[in-house]
């Protein structure tokens, strides 16, 4: 699989996607039976970050292995590899952002992993009536989503890789310019304490791993179908990663 994927729309029913996971996966189950998921017809996006700081970062092989889910790589996926494969890495960095569990792992158990996070894409677009979504785990660094096809499928620039995995810029410079050539950008990384739009982004990390709550968003409607919160997160400034 490469750095970016396309996959066809979904002629049977909903298409959702979700912010940050980080090894909460019987909450998302939760948020999702509110919602009525079927399995056997709609399917779910994950914007990354699928592991780290929760009880059952060790359930996303499961999650993985459905047919129904789809997600890009997350920083908290790049730092696993990193780990493994070799590379700069903080290792006071990642234990303290809820890697112990995986530095903990022996060799063979953590390749388990790796192999499976390095078979998630960087960019995903998906297609819809209305025009293609994309997702991204932090932000797009072009502001064509053509340009940012090309590079990934061309080259593996880590500058590049490193704004789509960790970048906060347009968030915090409440950045409204668009990323042409989708519908509309989905994307997590950054805490927000609602579903935040900017442009055609779409910020959908609200803290269902922390204090907050899981968003979905039907990727058709652009709407959010999950029930609301009783009261907003208090999610800011965000972690360190």
């Amino acid at each position: 699989m490469g750095r970016f994927e396309r996959m066809a729309a979904n002629p049977l029913g909903r298409d959702l996607a979700v912010g940050d996971i980080h090894g909460h996966f019987d909450r998302l189950q939760l948020s999702l039976d509110a919602v009525g998921f079927n399995p056997q017809q709609d399917r779910l996006f994950s914007v990354g970050d699928l592991v780290d700081r929760g009880p059952h970062s060790q359930a996303v092989l499961q999650w993985l292995a459905q047919p129904w889910f789809h997600a890009v790589q997350g920083n908290h996926e790049a730092l696993a590899i990193t780990l493994v494969r070799g590379g700069r890495l903080d290792l006071a960095m990642y234990h303290a952002a809820g890697g112990a569990w995986f530095i903990g792992l022996p060799r063979n158990e953590q390749l388990r992993f790796v192999e499976q996070f390095e078979q998630l894409p960087i960019a995903l677009e998906v297609e819809m009536a209305a025009g293609p979504v994309g997702l991204l785990h932090a932000d797009c660094p072009f502001d064509d989503w053509g340009v940012l096809r090309t590079w990934l499928e061309l080259d593996d620039d880590p500058d590049v890789r490193e704004v789509c995995q960790w970048s906060r810029r347009r968030l915090k410079a409440g950045d409204t310019r668009p990323v042409n050539g989708l519908r509309g950008l989905l994307v997590g990384h950054t805490p927000v304490p609602q579903v935040k739009q900017l442009g055609n982004v779409w910020h959908l990390d609200t803290g269902g791993w922390a204090n907050g709550h899981f968003s979905l968003l039907d990727m058709h409607t652009f709407e959010v179908v999950s029930p609301a919160p009783h009261a907003p997160a208090a999610l800011w400034p965000p972690p360190s990663t």
